[in-house]
């Protein structure tokens, strides 16, 4: 009999994806470049930072809603660039707007420009505002276990610990905290920042997050669109793994075949 664990959907907010990987879409060289590399990501969520993209607020100019149309892609709509939770809250109810009342947001209130490391006490401030006004909120945030366990205590429907800082490719910075972070969520938990390579995600959704959220990787990549269907590949092989179960680690070797009934 199998020792597997048993696989369950990746919902949020009541909806059922069929794709783990969710994708920014910053970064790129041109519109074209964007929608072939998420097109390859297989990607179902794209984040998209209002403060910086057009999505209907600038009449006139090029609109990232027109090569990545929302009733293909569900559209995540973040807080990008905000450094308070007075900005943060302005900012989802602009995109709400924007997008016809559209409720799920990427909560992120950032502390410095240097860092992109997450000011948690203004996480927290707009998360509760958020989540009062009836936002579905999908938040970023540090590795620390007890920030995460608050969040979700708030009614955030997923939180995002971040594995490395923002766009620096580093990779699972602290596995340690994520594994106690996932030992205790009640919603989902997604890897966001960090993430530079395919091998990187695969640690990731072997650790068990329910899904990982990335832009640099895939868009600083030298080929964005190849990146973007590895990345795909990545996060299946990663769930299919965490889903088997490794082999226990061992000091020593042990025969891949049975010792007993050697010729001599």
């Amino acid at each position: 009999m199998s020792n597997a664990r048993t696989d369950k959907p990746f919902t949020l907010a009541g909806r059922t994806y069929g794709s783990r990987l969710l994708v920014g879409t910053g970064k790129y060289r041109d519109m074209e470049q964007t929608r072939l590399a998420i097109e390859a990501s297989g990607a179902e969520i794209v984040t998209v930072a209002v403060r910086r993209t057009n999505i209907g607020q600038n009449p006139g100019e090029p609109n990232l809603l027109d090569i990545l149309p929302p009733d293909r892609y569900t559209i995540l709509p973040n807080t990008a660039g905000c450094y308070d939770a007075i900005e943060a809250v302005r900012t989802c109810r602009l995109a709400r707007e924007l997008l016809d009342g559209h409720k799920l947001v990427k909560l992120e209130v950032l502390a410095d420009q240097k860092t992109l490391f997450p000011n948690v006490i203004e996480t927290l401030k707009a998360a509760e505002v958020l989540v009062k006004d009836g936002f579905d909120v999908m938040v970023y945030t540090s590795d620390d276990p007890i920030i995460a366990r608050q969040l979700a205590e708030i009614g955030c429907i997923a939180v995002m610990p971040l594995a490395g800082l923002i766009g620096t490719g580093l990779g699972i910075c602290n596995p340690y905290n994520l594994q106690i972070i996932l030992e205790e969520a009640k919603v989902p938990v997604l890897v966001d920042a960090g993430v530079g390579t395919a091998s990187d995600a695969t640690i990731a959704m072997e650790l068990g997050c329910e899904a990982v959220l990335m832009n640099s990787a895939i868009a600083h990549a030298q080929d964005p669109i190849l990146m973007g269907e590895a990345m795909k590949h990545a996060i299946i092989a990663g769930r299919m793994a965490y889903l088997a179960g490794r082999m226990p680690k061992k000091l020593y070797a042990s025969a891949s075949s049975p010792l007993d009934g050697l010729i001599k």
